[in-house]
């Protein structure tokens, strides 16, 4: 790893030309384990800075908001959020010759075992696990955990908090993040209730299409023979990918009662706060100051 100037040049003496400063950070390769949503504002927010990105995900990934997850590219061999293109490779060497090309390399592999090829400078756990977590901190030389279920100094060196509130997207780099409560955060006055679920076990299968939007009462999906129904007037902001045979109460939807079609389709204000906090404990560690505020 390059070692990062120590001071700030001086200024330019007045009348000289000022030269763009250029920091080369695609580098740096940092690893996202996790793929949805979330993951994707954390690899979005990073890829845009600079960084060079690649995406750890499982052979038949769960993401619900499909549309903003380069989680989709497992499925489909590529998918698009933002401008920013994602594209499923078999092996790790084919994730690093993608990175030339500045696209975000997808590779099926969930316990990380790629990792020791692709050598990145730091490592984020977007699974969103909530607890006992695979991941560990000697697993990069830095790692970032995201909410729930890591501890710093045992699963990594910093945390970020995702629960809706005050604190979404703050570091940690001391405890925890705070409890999972088992309660959908708040979205236009709906919580719980926004959430999809499976009535039965079985196979998934929907009937609309993310971004639809849909009245209360309303067929949205299946699980074999069990029907879905809207829980209120609003829009498919995500769903289960076609085919997945799910366990009974598994979120397989989420409606959003405000109505607007362009969110399913653009990274949500957590997952970019949650992605901005990933983009500062990585900064502070590249600059010699992670570990939070010194007295």
């Amino acid at each position: 790893m390059a070692t990062p100037p120590t001071r700030a040049p001086s200024g330019p003496s007045e009348g000289a030309r000022v030269e763009r400063p250029v920091l080369d950070l695609g580098k740096y390769l940092v690893v996202v384990k996790g793929g949805g949503d979330l993951g994707t504002g954390v690899a979005y927010r990073l890829f845009r800075a600079g960084f060079a990105v690649a995406v750890l995900e499982r052979a038949q990934p769960l993401a619900i908001r499909r549309r903003v997850a380069f989680a989709q590219a497992v499925y489909d061999g590529a998918t698009t959020v933002e401008g920013v293109t994602a594209r499923r490779v078999e092996t790790p060497e084919e994730a690093l010759a993608l990175l030339t090309r500045r696209e975000v390399p997808v590779l099926v592999d969930e316990r990380g075992e790629s990792l020791p090829a692709l050598r990145p400078i730091a490592l984020v756990d977007a699974t969103l696990c909530k607890r006992s977590p695979s991941t560990r901190i000697g697993d990069a030389p830095f790692v970032v955990g995201l909410g729930p279920g890591f501890e710093v100094g045992v699963h990594a060196h910093a945390v970020v908090e995702t629960q809706r509130g005050h604190h979404l997207g703050r570091v940690l780099w001391e405890g925890h993040a705070a409890p999972d409560t088992g309660e959908p955060g708040e979205i236009g006055g709906q919580t719980a209730r926004r959430v999809l679920r499976a009535p039965a076990a079985g196979r998934f299968r929907a009937c609309r299409e993310i971004g639809a939007r849909v009245r209360e009462g309303e067929i949205v999906a299946y699980v074999d023979d069990h029907p879905i129904r809207a829980p209120f007037d609003g829009v498919l902001r995500g769903l289960l990918a076609e085919g997945l045979v799910v366990p009974k109460g598994m979120k397989v939807g989420d409606v959003d009662p405000r109505g607007a079609v362009e969110h399913c389709f653009t990274i949500s204000d957590k997952a970019l706060a949650v992605g901005g906090g990933v983009l500062e404990a990585l900064c502070a560690y590249l600059s010699g100051q992670a570990g939070g505020p010194r007295g």
